[in-house]
């Protein structure tokens, strides 16, 4: 009994104060996930907690689990529209990818630690695949708003190409145990069959949730306790079935998130802590594991293969997979350099531990190495290497003062409550001009506490409620249209100073943007000078623009302040305020200018 509480006690206490930790840290740039490893160390057998933990099995079973919710969050909020933007690049760099960058990294790992070919192999095959959990998480976590083909590549990559590491690691370990050589075609067979098994169990079990949402009620707490059950049960249930959990549990969160059904809100929100408890708790198990004196021997080679791995392993494969379509060499500069490496890599590395195969202490530091080398150099400088690159779109608005009442699945809209912030882009609308996105209407205005006739009224003053009907995809351009824009700390200063951080000026879409390049300076092609702006951002966003998408051309941005008919009416130009000379020197050196 009283070790029972001694255990909760200690759970409890690491999981609050890495939470806090963490809070504090972010301050400084610090990656979340590097605190929470961190703090485990700390807490382990060779820290100041000096708790032993050596269970490997709980550490791969919780881990399981863990990546199984993550994976599942990530596809709640991942659209449809995205995948099919970059479902051919984010799966060739999911399979051919992750192979490239085993190979190279296993040519590394033999001369960095003398291990044999297929041992080298295995090495570069634990840390071949991006981390979802990673990805998803520090780039919600910075707030970035990235290139539409670039985040969408990173997220749909990280969230399906785990399988082909998985099945790699697996592949390895049991010809190090059984000592034979492989035949290449059952192994081919044997990965199509767990993909497209993986695909087919997410599939169903994606329709059948929806399906049990809509037609059996339940309370409304219990919807997402049934959501988690199911995702689990997917993972699970795929893998009884010799298919790839990990792509069912990612897929069924796919299709649950894109369509209608009870307790969506509730879901996300539930989903939204759970996988933060999901990267607390791996991080701080795999750091428990972790003892530094017993890995000494290996550091050295392992931050060579480290090196190997973000300097050239990665982005060879992303090269070589994303230059036939077409991608541009900042595009594959900046995925590149975003190859985030999370718990995924230790918790494969715990396979060859499970299995006692030769020299599982030299897995274990290669996979822990590139793991912090990973969060320490690419997740502390995801967004000056943005800005590098010229990839990150300005910040998003702050978040939005918004309450959701779920309709149901009945009908196809939802109603949202909305305070209109200070400086938000719908003040400088009268109602009846107001950019509304498709098929949303405001229905209710309440100012002071009472609810106003919206006949009566000029426009909305800050601080107004709105009851707004809307379909749940449109909430997110909503939110850019009642929310004030966030500023950055610089721009902050610079206001508080007194100083223009911006100046705008609105153009209509038709304008040609032959006209706009002379006037503001803007680098375009030949070709594209007779193209009205509003029909050249479009293509470029090369995605449905809503209200507030934004485009840097040169030294403006080209902000969409109008949609009617699905053709942009109205552009906005804000001037970009001079670049950091350092960042500047940059960007001329590599050409980017």
């Amino acid at each position: 009994m009283n070790q029972a509480n001694e255990i909760l006690f200690i759970a409890s206490l690491l999981v609050l104060v890495s939470i806090f930790a963490g809070s504090a840290s972010s301050r400084f740039g610090v990656p979340f996930l590097l605190v929470f490893l961190g703090l485990g160390i700390l807490a382990g057998e060779n820290g100041p907690g000096g708790i032993v933990f050596r269970d490997y099995q709980l550490t791969y079973a919780v881990g399981s689990a863990a990546l199984g919710i993550i994976l599942f969050d990530g596809g709640l909020r991942t659209h449809f529209s995205t995948v099919r933007l970059v479902a051919g690049p984010a799966f060739v760099l999911a399979t051919v990818g992750v192979v490239a960058t085993a190979a190279v990294v296993g040519a590394a790992a033999h001369f960095a630690l003398g291990l044999g070919l297929l041992e080298s192999f295995l090495v570069g095959s634990i840390v071949g695949s991006t981390d979802a959990a990673a990805v998803f998480f520090l780039l919600n976590v910075k707030g970035m708003a990235l290139q539409k083909r670039v985040s969408g590549t990173l997220e749909v990559e990280s969230g399906i190409n785990d399988p082909m590491a998985i099945f790699l690691t697996m592949i390895c370990v049991e010809l190090l145990r059984l000592g034979q050589p492989p035949d290449m075609v059952h192994l081919a067979v044997l990965f199509v069959a767990q993909m497209l098994g993986g695909l087919l169990v997410g599939l169903a079990g994606g329709f059948l949730l929806v399906g049990l949402f809509n037609r059996v009620p339940v309370a409304g707490g219990l919807y997402p306790i049934v959501a988690m059950a199911a995702a689990l049960l997917v993972f699970s249930g795929a893998h009884f079935l010799e298919a790839s959990g990990f792509v069912a549990v990612y897929v069924a969160g796919l299709v649950l998130g894109n369509r209608r059904h009870r307790g969506a809100q509730v879901i996300l929100r539930f989903f939204d802590g759970l996988s933060w408890l999901g990267q607390i708790v791996m991080f701080l198990l795999l750091g428990l594991l972790m003892t530094p004196k017993d890995m000494q021997p290996y550091m050295l080679g392992s931050g060579v293969i480290a090196a190997v791995l973000i300097l050239l392993a990665r982005p060879v494969a992303v090269a070589a997979c994303l230059l036939p379509f077409r991608y541009t060499l900042r595009e594959i500069g900046f995925i590149s350099w975003i190859g985030l490496r999370g718990a995924v890599p230790i918790f494969l590395a715990t396979i060859p531990v499970l299995a006692g195969v030769p020299h599982s202490e030299a897995y274990v530091t290669a996979a822990f190495v590139c793991v912090v080398a990973s969060l320490t150099l690419q997740g502390w400088t995801i967004g000056p290497v943005a800005r590098l690159f010229g990839l990150e779109l300005p910040p998003p608005p702050e978040a939005a003062h918004r309450t959701d009442i779920d309709l149901g699945s009945a009908l196809d809209r939802d109603i949202a409550s909305y305070r209109v912030e200070p400086d938000a882009p719908a003040l400088g609308y009268r109602f009846a001009e107001l950019p509304l996105p498709r098929r949303c209407r405001i229905i209710s205005v309440i100012r002071d506490g009472t609810v106003m006739d919206r006949q009566k009224l000029e426009g909305m003053e800050p601080g107004d409620y709105l009851l707004v009907l809307a379909p749940p995809e449109q909430f997110f351009s909503l939110d850019r249209l009642f929310t004030a824009r966030r500023q950055t700390r610089a721009q902050r200063r610079r206001k508080e100073r007194g100083e223009e951080v911006f100046g705008e000026f609105v153009l209509a879409g038709d304008t040609l943007l032959g006209e706009v390049a002379v006037m503001y300076g803007i680098p375009v092609d030949d070709k594209d000078r007779n193209e009205p702006v509003g029909a050249y951002v479009r293509r470029r966003l090369r995605h449905r623009a809503v209200v507030g998408d934004r485009l840097r051309v040169g030294p403006v941005e080209l902000v969409v302040r109008e949609i009617r008919d699905d053709r942009i009416t109205s552009v906005g130009i804000e001037l970009e305020p001079e670049e950091h000379p350092v960042l500047r020197g940059f960007r001329r050196a590599f050409g980017f200018d």
